[in-house]
């Protein structure tokens, strides 16, 4: 069912604190990378989480930290090439526990063990959890992925029995063809399967593209903003920070997913109206923001 009508984000409280609003935490910047994950914590922050951070390893942290001072990092540990050893799940644990949100991928990079972080938070982290990027294609070829599509009889159930519904997935067609088998080029059969896979296990899945496609298997929205000068590196850092924002607040993940979206190409809208180059990189749509917010109805 296409659900047009976009989510309300409620007004803060006057007695409101930064406990208030959630705790995002943010998984990758693997060293050449540092830019995507700092992107996304600049948007979390710009977006309302009331705390914001970023887990990165060890090699990038003073890179990463020196963007932005409002948010806070945590080093883990990494490789000679700057990506994340499967040791730094001993360091995620306290992190991972404090979280209302985890968003893992922009900036991750690619190796055995980076995957094996993947792989254990996707199988274990009870709480909203958003996969995006290279976390999206470790887990494209991960066992448990790879058993949800061809073992349906047990999708709706995790490890220990408990109901998985807080996963969000966010890939570009490509990313998107290696999860589910369908071609990028068939965008028609590409939103058919996304609907089937949400539905029996119980993810949100955010189809980026000419008029973003989200669905959570029973419900569906079209994104309407956006335009193609947002075709640049980063922006897609840039929206995942702003759902884990809009999650912190309450938001559930299917509709903030949709308001993200809706937001996110809002944003780029404004600003590629106010600059008027051909392209509109994340840190110009991380400014307008604001002004994307502002159209919201005050509730």
């Amino acid at each position: 069912m296409l659900d047009q009508k976009l989510p309300t984000l409620l007004s803060r409280p006057t007695e409101s604190h930064k406990g208030s609003f959630g705790h995002a935490l943010l998984i990758g910047g693997s060293r050449g990378m540092g830019g995507a994950i700092a992107i996304s914590g600049m948007a979390c922050l710009r977006s309302g989480a009331g705390l914001v951070t970023l887990a990165i390893p060890e090699a990038s942290l003073d890179l990463v930290a020196s963007f932005q001072p409002c948010y806070m990092t945590v080093p883990l540990a990494c490789d000679d090439s700057g990506r994340l050893l499967k040791t730094s799940l001993v360091q995620l644990v306290t992190p991972l526990e404090k979280a209302t949100c985890v968003a893992i991928g922009p900036g991750l990079g690619r190796s055995a063990d980076s995957d094996a972080v993947v792989e254990t938070i996707f199988k274990t982290f009870k709480k909203s959890v958003i996969f995006d990027a290279d976390a999206l294609n470790a887990l494209s070829e991960s066992e448990p992925w790879l058993r949800l599509r061809t073992d349906r009889s047990s999708h709706d159930r995790d490890q220990t029995g408990s109901e998985v519904t807080n996963r969000i997935l966010t890939p570009h067609p490509g990313e998107w063809q290696r999860l589910s088998g369908v071609l990028a080029e068939n965008r028609v059969g590409q939103k058919s399967i996304a609907d089937e896979i949400a539905g029996y296990t119980k993810s949100v899945i955010l189809l980026k593209g000419h008029r973003t496609y989200i669905t959570d298997g029973s419900r569906s929205f079209e994104n309407e903003t956006g335009n193609a000068s947002m075709a640049s590196g980063g922006n897609g850092d840039c929206l995942t920070g702003m759902i884990a924002a809009l999650v912190c607040q309450g938001l559930s993940c299917f509709d903030a997913a949709r308001l993200g979206a809706h937001l996110h190409g809002l944003a780029g809208d404004i600003a590629h109206q106010a600059l008027e180059t051909p392209s509109t990189l994340a840190t110009d749509l991380i400014e307008y923001i604001p002004n994307a917010f502002r159209t919201l109805p005050r509730h």
